[in-house]
């Protein structure tokens, strides 16, 4: 089964950005195209980051971005490289969504099209940190990526342009193959799920069977169990920790 809605495309990573974007990093008000990869996809859970709150089963509260208003237009993509989970979330508790861009394969995404100041402070607040300092994003421009520090989010990346405005996200600085996978827990799959569905058409089955054959989830989740912690209507059932076997 295909997409439902359009993938716009992107320049891979391993090509250069456009010199002319580049050399024009834009300013706080500069608009550029944030890829959330994991629960960012889901429109109700980027609220909290850019308007303040606490998202649905989430154990924190956001203060918000200094400019809180929704993206101006969000659009479905799929990236190149790899969702994976690793580490221990504060928030969800279960290992967090990371992306390599290196990875094998293609990763479905939701680009949003905000200004440089809300992405800096949506990736400030990932950190566990607040918003008031913009991003110098003259390196990962240039350059395809910079490491502004060692933390989980600190990582920027550029994959290139989406009509005519950059396309960045944040991610990890190991690669895939040497992260410390952790299996997420149910009440985040379900918000990148929602994401999913929201984003790409897709159905709930087809959202646990893409998140099932993640690192760090496979072999930990099963189709069955997720798709019966996704959908409890159907009857199913599955354990906090999502290891219920089919």
């Amino acid at each position: 089964m295909e997409d439902t809605l359009s993938i716009r495309p992107i320049l891979p990573i391993r090509r250069p950005v456009d010199p002319a974007v580049a050399a024009a990093a834009p300013d706080q008000d500069g608009p550029v195209w944030y890829a959330a990869y994991g629960s960012n996809m889901n429109t109700d859970r980027l609220a909290c980051y850019l308007g303040g709150g606490r998202p649905a089963d989430g154990a924190r509260e956001y203060p918000g971005c200094r400019d809180g208003r929704p993206p101006r237009r969000s659009v479905p993509v799929r990236l190149p490289g790899s969702l994976y989970f690793a580490l221990e979330s504060r928030v969800w508790g279960g290992g967090m969504a990371f992306y390599d861009p290196h990875g094998p394969g293609t990763s479905p995404a939701r680009a949003h099209l905000l200004t440089a100041g809300q992405f800096s402070d949506i990736a400030a607040q990932e950190m566990g940190g607040g918003p008031g300092t913009d991003l110098d994003l003259g390196t990962v421009l240039r350059t395809g990526r910079d490491r502004q520090g060692p933390g989980r989010y600190q990582t920027l990346v550029c994959l290139g342009t989406l009509d005519g405005f950059p396309v960045l996200t944040f991610t990890a600085p190991w690669a895939l193959a040497e992260a410390e996978l952790n299996a997420p827990r149910a009440r985040y799959l379900r918000t990148i799920a929602a994401g999913l569905v929201d984003a790409h058409g897709w159905t709930t089955r087809r959202a646990a069977v893409y998140l099932t054959t993640r690192p760090g989830a496979a072999g930990h989740w099963t189709v069955k169990s997720l798709y019966a912690a996704l959908a409890p209507h159907t009857g199913g059932s599955a354990s906090a920790t999502g290891s219920g076997r089919s």
